[in-house]
């Protein structure tokens, strides 16, 4: 019975007709069309309108019905009526739909009673359904992107081991366009919008077995089988993360009117969340970090941090943080003490964390990062670099690269400053390690791969 629930075409469509395709450069349609061919999808392309004879070079049929063979996947991109309608008429030559209209319940009960009928015209005929009111898929792994957003105006993410499941489309083309901007990678991306038949449930059973796959990142704003999707949680072993939304009152207004979805007490999806090992994130900016971490760092082994900074007070800002997300700070064992208290001037404080004061140089960051992290006791290291003593140059990120790789423990870089930081921050980057311009960044980020880890 499960298995009949994993939408696999969805994700390795050998076919796709897109319906209600356009010659007209403005349309929708038209840029899903440019979408799929800049995508480089290695199936067919069928554009479906009895306005056209052919599109972008492609011979146009008037409708599904009139195809000489079937096709995966059906891309609606018409009014909501139309929609139903042709669906409908062509059902029986497809096996699945990707509905990008919208029109349907975020609208009221007019929209309710059309989604109502396209949700029966599917199940008569066993088409599953993406949508309706959706961005659709963006795969990497098959080369279909159904996005009606161009890619000079949106960028697509590069091939990777993230997936994202979204019912806002949105949100999921904001946060690939910014991971595409950092060099971020994803697998395989779902907006499923109302999200009438195909769910993160459903997703998830198809993830949970996809090789191409090593982390889920969702953003819910509802969910309708709560016991269901928490048993495809459990049942997923990759690394999960959720935003919730609709927390609120007001949010919960807002979520309604976006996809007509119901957000429901926030504490059952705290629960549930917990009982699915999910991640929890708070909202776009820890998605992102997530991301960053996921694809940045390999998983840390365990929660033992250590914090090295040239701020004293930024130091018990980020292990106050630390403690907040269930990361553990060791002590320094007491030879590594003994050995640092030899090298270090002897006012100060050999401690965890480790503060090297206004006087710091690239000598001592790296030497205590030597002593402490080749220590059985730690995991991994926040490094807190505030780049205002003038013994630090621009020699230290390579080397501190080059320690991390040695030791092979992940060490967060997190640098908050202006503009001679940003520019000592640019070189870690072009080095491929990300700095976090914020302590919370970094401590989210040590969180995220001390769980990994585990």
């Amino acid at each position: 019975m499960e298995e009949k629930r994993i939408p696999e075409f969805f994700f390795n469509p050998s076919s796709v007709a897109v319906v209600g395709a356009s010659a007209n450069p403005a349309k929708l349609s038209h840029i899903i069309m440019k979408s799929i061919e800049e995508a480089g999808f290695r199936g067919s392309v069928y554009p479906v309108n009895p306005a056209h004879q052919e599109v972008l070079g492609r011979r146009c049929y008037p409708s599904l019905d009139t195809m000489e063979e079937g096709v995966d996947v059906a891309i609606f991109a018409l009014p909501a009526e139309k929609v139903v309608e042709e669906l409908q008429k062509g059902a029986s030559n497809i096996s699945g739909a990707i509905v990008i209209s919208g029109g349907f319940s975020e609208t009221g009960p007019r929209g309710r009673r059309l989604e109502e009928e396209l949700l029966s015209a599917a199940k008569d005929k066993g088409v599953r359904i993406v949508g309706p009111n959706c961005m659709g898929i963006y795969d990497t792994v098959s080369g279909l992107d159904t996005l009606f957003i161009p890619y000079d105006r949106v960028d697509r993410p590069p091939a990777g081991r993230i997936a994202i499941l979204s019912q806002s489309g949105s949100f999921a083309l904001t946060a690939m366009d910014v991971l595409a901007r950092e060099g971020i990678g994803v697998s395989r991306m779902v907006s499923y919008g109302n999200k009438i038949d195909v769910d993160e449930a459903d997703c998830l059973d198809f993830l949970r077995d996809d090789e191409n796959t090593d982390a889920i990142v969702m953003y819910i704003e509802g969910i309708d089988d709560g016991r269901r999707f928490v048993e495809s949680a459990r049942r997923c072993k990759k690394n999960l993360f959720a935003i919730k939304v609709g927390r609120r009152e007001a949010g919960k207004r807002a979520t309604t009117l976006h996809t007509g979805s119901i957000a429901g007490r926030y504490e059952l999806y705290r629960a549930a969340f917990r009982e699915a090992a999910i991640t929890e994130l708070s909202g776009f900016e820890e998605f992102i970090d997530a991301c960053r971490a996921i694809h940045r760092f390999r998983p840390a082994g365990g929660n033992r941090v250590m914090i090295i900074t040239d701020g004293g007070g930024m130091g018990v800002s980020v292990a106050d943080m630390c403690v907040d997300e269930g990361l553990v700070l060791p002590e320094l064992p007491e030879d590594v003490a003994e050995g640092l208290g030899k090298i270090l001037p002897p006012y100060f404080t050999i401690s965890n964390p480790l503060d090297l004061t206004g006087n710091a140089t690239d000598e001592w960051y790296l030497t205590t990062l030597a002593k402490t992290m080749t220590h059985r006791s730690y995991d991994a290291a926040i490094v807190v670099l505030l780049w205002g003593p003038p013994g630090l140059t621009d020699a230290l990120p390579s080397k501190i690269c080059e320690l991390s790789k040695r030791v092979g423990k992940p060490f967060l870089i997190c640098s908050p400053g202006g503009r001679f930081t940003e520019r000592m921050s640019a070189i870690f980057e072009t080095l491929g390690v990300p700095v976090f311009s914020t302590p919370e960044g970094a401590v989210r980020a040590a969180s995220i791969i001390a769980r990994e880890g585990g």
